[in-house]
């Protein structure tokens, strides 16, 4: 609607600017400057609405009223007169004639070569800028493997902001610089009451006729000089930024670089010898969305001045947390292939890192999600568990509906379940899919559902509510905290308690045990903005209820440790009483173990180092399935 209102205020400027400036005043002429009015006057009124107004969102109108409409109106109508004005002042002073110059292939060809450079230079730098005002320290490993997943689903406000932010950054510059290229003009600067001769400078031609000289100040072969070295310079600094800002050394090692620190350290879940105990305990393992220790008090280890998570504080004291300091709370380091909500997920259903495809659909297509890789719902599935796993959000997204679709043979319940299940209405959408509130509603039935069946269940779920940017605050929320981000997280954690509460007033609880715990760091990246870069920001975990056989574990075990989510595989069936000889899962290691994690034995640097590098191990192995896997199931 913004840009509607935009080109009709445009048109009004033609109106005028043929009927008081224009030379020519035919259909063509009038044609041209209404495009080019209509383009101009619609981005520099976005610009100004969106750089200096503030509005957070100029394409989706949805939420404004009609005085917005009006300002946008008002302000389109002020920068097309201010546009016109400044068209006539060049026209009196620069006479814009035509260079007359001969048009070949290789003139076109280097025009559009300077224009494609300039919007991947541009693309490149505002696309860097963007990535790191959204997602934070985004990796690129990270960066990879979203390429070559699944998108749908997501929250359709990334895709408004990807619009609105480099997007239309890289088309207003792009646009900017096109006009200047492919201007057929040269710029003629004239002066009267000099006399009929022709002179020469080194810089521009001279031109003199009946007492008028003209001197062409701007030619079209310095035009396209400057255009080519300002796209090549536009297109190596953007570049060269991106390389800096994402750390893109990363993709050598990713791609080139081998390591044999995988297989050397990998433990293969199906030889591992795995003995579950008599009765078999039940799981609830609860990903909490960005979820962090950071919001703590500072005398806890945070970073608030107020407790942001009182409840789960006073909480964390019937269960165990391992920590990578001598305070009690603390969390695992951020290692390569495990900083995202997909990454989490696999790191701790398989032992390993998430590492780059090997192949471009390694992740995004059915039966091709860590094909050779023996998860834990595998593992659960084969011990006669009932599985679900829960979101809010459409499982389509990140591949998950592949990944949980190929291993375990789970309940998949998302956003789509809820609504072809008319849980939901059809036309309903909340925040990602439907916020946490229904969330912990669905879970509760579900799990009474699971317990139903008389088997053993694993119940997995992730929140919401706390993803970037800012939140979703349900209107059930208080709001103690001036900051929208900081009542999302209060309310959101208290919510997770509740839900532990009433796990523990049913009947299976005494043979279950909730593992809590944040998928990643925060990628809120305006609420960390002030944070002390030295802080060391960490994940919160928390293990209730833990089997007998591990609770009593020595207290050392639980302080000063160095590890990652992938060594919560292990840790998690150890959890549940589960015996695992050798102490380690993938490259995962039993935390409740006397073993040392990779990262404890041979130190997080060179650990993570070697966890970038490409593994034909994995390769061939996990990302797709093992040759002898292949013609066992062929017999």
């Amino acid at each position: 609607m913004f840009l509607l209102l935009g080109a009709v205020a445009a048109l009004i400027t033609t109106f005028f600017e043929i009927l008081f400036f224009c030379r020519k005043r035919t259909f063509g002429a009038a044609l041209h400057s209404a495009v080019r009015n209509i383009f101009v006057v619609d981005l520099i009124t976005a610009a100004v609405f969106r750089y200096i107004l503030k509005y957070d969102h100029f394409l989706d109108t949805s939420a404004y009223g009609t005085e917005n409409f009006v300002k946008f109106f008002i302000v389109a109508l002020g920068v097309g007169i201010i546009w016109m004005l400044l068209f006539a002042f060049l026209n009196r002073h620069l006479a814009f004639g035509d260079a007359h110059n001969k048009k070949t292939h290789g003139t076109r060809f280097i025009k559009l070569l300077s224009c494609f450079l300039f919007m991947l230079g541009c693309a490149a730098f505002f696309g860097t800028i963007w990535g790191k005002d959204s997602f934070g320290d985004v990796t690129a490993d990270q960066l990879i493997i979203n390429l070559f997943s699944p998108t749908e689903g997501a929250d359709s406000g990334v895709y408004l902001d990807v619009f609105e932010r480099p997007v239309f950054q890289t088309m207003l510059c792009t646009a900017v610089f096109s006009i200047f290229v492919y201007s057929d003009f040269s710029i003629v600067y004239s002066r009267k009451g000099i006399s009929a001769q022709a002179e020469s400078y080194s810089d521009a031609t001279v031109i003199t006729r009946g007492g008028e000289k003209s001197v062409t100040v701007f030619g079209d072969l310095a035009k396209r000089v400057i255009s080519l070295l300002l796209s090549v310079a536009m297109l190596a600094g953007g570049v060269a930024y991106g390389c800096v800002e994402f750390d893109l050394k990363q993709l050598y090692n990713a791609y080139i670089a081998e390591s044999s620190f995988i297989e050397d350290n990998y433990v293969d879940p199906r030889e591992a010898g795995l003995v579950f105990p008599q009765q078999k305990r039940n799981l609830i393992h609860i990903y909490a969305e960005s979820l962090e220790n950071s919001y703590l008090s500072e005398e806890l280890g945070g970073y608030m001045e107020q407790n942001l998570m009182p409840e789960l504080t006073e909480l964390s004291k019937e269960g165990v947390i391992f920590s990578d300091t001598e305070n009690r709370f603390g969390g695992p380091q951020q290692a390569v292939g495990t900083q995202w909500s997909v990454a989490a997920m696999v790191n701790m259903m398989t032992g390993l890192p998430m590492k780059v495809p090997a192949e471009q659909n390694a992740y995004g297509s059915e039966d091709n999600f860590l094909p050779g890789a023996y998860t834990l719902f595998d593992i659960l599935e084969d011990q006669g568990y009932e599985q679900t796993v829960m979101f809010g959000a459409d499982a389509n997204f990140g591949g998950l509906t592949y990944l949980f679709g190929t291993h375990g043979n789970a309940t998949l319940f998302d956003y789509g379940y809820a609504k072809r299940n008319k849980l939901i209405p059809e036309d309903y959408k909340v925040w990602w899919g439907f916020e946490d509130d229904k969330l912990y509603e669905f879970a509760k039935d579900e799990i009474t559902r699971l317990y139903n069946t008389g088997k053993p269940f694993n119940f997995t779920m992730e929140t919401a509510d706390t993803h970037r940017p800012h939140g979703y605050l349900s209107e059930k929320a208080p709001t103690p905290y001036s900051d929208h981000y900081a009542n999302a997280i209060a309310y959101s954690t208290s919510e997770i308690v509740k839900f532990v509460d009433w796990i523990k007033q049913q009947p299976f609880y005494e043979n279950t045990t909730i593992i809590i715990i944040g998928d990643h760091l925060s990628m809120d990246t305006d609420f960390f903005e002030n944070f002390d870069p030295n802080y060391h920001r960490t994940q919160f975990n928390l293990i209730l209820n833990a089997a007998p056989s591990v609770a009593g574990a020595p207290a050392d075990r639980f302080v000063n440790r160095q590890y990652c989510n992938f060594d919560m595989f292990p840790t998690i069936l150890s959890s549940i009483g589960v015996t695992i000889p050798e102490s380690r899962l993938g490259i995962g290691t039993d935390l409740f173990s006397a073993r040392k994690t990779v990262f404890e034995e041979f130190g997080y640097e060179y650990s993570d180092n070697e966890l970038e590098k490409k593994s034909e191990f994995m390769n061939e192995n996990i990302l797709k399935k093992p040759a002898e896997q292949t013609a066992a199931e062929q017999q």
